[in-house]
């Protein structure tokens, strides 16, 4: 049986345009979604689910064996491998199922909220929905078919977008969330079999090679979830659903530079590290300049949500959200931290090294927990996102060596060197943008958009002016420059 191989292969270039196309278009949909049900729906709506999804998604990732990584890392997968991971995934989730609806009051209990039980015990249908997907659009991603995963996902997103918006109008509150997602889930299973033709079947032949992968995946998946979630988990239990619904669409927003560039930057990297994982030198380049690249696009993002935080809550979610403006700017934060640890994680799973990452993430996760409980047992939600942005501050010293230790031809004055132009650029962005003043008859989307783009002036100016004087070194405003030359010689020819 031959190796599941590529039809359509594309650059790595062309894959992240693509790629940030599928999270550009689903976060416009979602953006879309987040304006309209702020304002059909009150904060202790968005709560609620906040609470559900959060129960669901602990037990799925106690079980969740990473069987898209194990294919993706598999460079030679065949079909049985195919079959056996998503007969893996079937069992996985059917286990999930059953756990999730029995533990269904118990988080009820802990939430402080009955209205949780009934959901949760709905939502437990969307975690098997999503184990019978077609397996093979995993090869969309491990092949680079990056345009047909544009197309998987943009049309199941748009059609869970439609479905929420009818419920939402027609019900007025959390359920409506609920019939969105179970809505979505089926389509996406039905539609992952029209757009690829594999067709898997119950086979355990090769379960014991993804197994072998998967003990240390799992344990990452854990951590990460935790360490994703454990502050929410906090927040749910001292605080009320409505709190709970700030802080979640607070995270949603911060999140979304992470999101919507580096995510799916970082999906592209993924399949090229591992076909560089046998040439050190030539990871470590590649390594580097994505780490440039990554930290020239998420270092000034971050930065730019904290910093007009209100501007876009009072446009984007209105009035009775204001407080959660504060928690963008804490999260901004955080997530100017991810961006600076976002393709490290790749390059030690493209070599393998999945017990690397999950040491370092129950690290923080267990550093997070003891300070939470035993030191601050009456913090609050403010407090806790306090917290988790010290922890994930030591988290990333932490990471770094870590990957420095696995490739040892890596050094720190490296590291440095790909993210100190960024950072002083964003700092002198952050200097500058308070002090724009806008006339008050400006509408407030406009003064917004302007502030963006002022604050997109200033940052670009700055990161310039710092590389002309460091001398025009090989890095991010290189690879960046040649791109749009290309672009643009592409626009002349045509």
């Amino acid at each position: 049986m031959q190796p599941v191989e590529t039809t359509r292969a594309v650059s790595v270039s062309t894959g992240v345009l693509l790629m940030v196309a599928i999270r550009w278009s689903d976060r416009l949909i979602g953006l879309l979604s987040t304006l309209v049900l702020a304002r059909l729906l009150l904060p202790q709506d968005i709560g609620i689910i906040a609470m559900a999804s959060m129960m669901i998604g602990l037990i799925d990732s106690m079980l969740d064996t990473g069987v898209s990584i194990a294919l993706i890392q598999n460079r030679g997968a065949r079909q049985d491998d195919y079959d056996a991971a998503w007969t893996l995934r079937l069992m996985q989730s059917l286990l999930a199922t059953v756990l999730i609806y029995a533990l269904a009051g118990v988080a009820a209990k802990y939430f402080h909220d009955a209205r949780v039980e009934p959901v949760i015990e709905v939502l437990a249908l969307s975690n098997l929905l999503a184990a019978v997907e077609n397996i093979g659009v995993v090869s969309f991603q491990k092949n680079m078919e990056f345009g047909l995963e544009f197309r998987f996902f943009f049309i199941k997103r748009c059609v869970g977008f439609v479905i929420t918006m009818i419920a939402a109008w027609i019900l007025r509150d959390y359920w409506a969330l609920v019939a969105g997602n179970i809505g979505g889930r089926i389509f996406g299973a039905v539609f992952s079999y029209v757009i690829h033709p594999m067709r898997a079947r119950i086979s355990f032949t090769k379960m014991g090679n993804i197994l072998s992968f998967a003990s240390w995946n799992l344990l990452r998946s854990i951590a990460n979830y935790l360490n994703t979630n454990a502050h929410g988990f906090l927040v749910g239990h001292r605080a009320s659903p409505f709190v709970l619904g700030e802080y979640t669409y607070g995270s949603e927003i911060a999140a979304l530079p992470s999101t919507e560039l580096l995510a799916p930057i970082s999906r592209v990297l993924f399949p090229t590290f591992v076909s560089l994982k046998d040439d050190p030198p030539a990871l470590k380049e590649s390594f580097l300049l994505a780490l440039a690249v990554q930290t020239m696009i998420g270092i000034p993002a971050g930065a730019g949500m904290a910093l007009l935080a209100h501007d876009m809550v009072r446009v984007l979610l209105g009035p009775k959200w204001m407080d959660t403006a504060a928690f963008i700017q804490i999260m901004g934060a955080i997530n100017i931290i991810g961006a600076i640890g976002a393709s490290g994680g790749y390059v030690l799973l493209a070599l393998g090294r999945a017990k690397i990452i999950a040491f370092n993430s129950w690290l923080q996760v267990l550093v997070f927990l003891a300070i939470a409980v035993l030191v601050l047992p009456k913090g609050g939600a403010m407090v806790i996102a306090m917290l988790r942005m010290g922890i994930a501050c030591g988290g990333l010293i932490t990471f770094l060596c870590l990957v420095m230790q696995e490739l040892p031809m890596l050094r720190a004055a490296s590291l440095l060197a790909a993210v100190w132009r960024p950072s002083v650029a964003s700092l002198a962005m952050a200097c500058a943008l308070p002090s724009v003043s806008l006339p008050l008859f400006v509408p407030d989307v406009v003064q917004l958009f302007l502030k963006v783009v002022i604050g997109a002036i200033i940052f670009s100016a700055s990161v310039l002016l710092l590389w002309r004087i460091a001398g025009r070194p090989a890095g991010a405003e290189t690879y960046l420059g040649e791109k749009f030359n290309l672009y643009l010689r592409g626009r002349a020819v045509a």
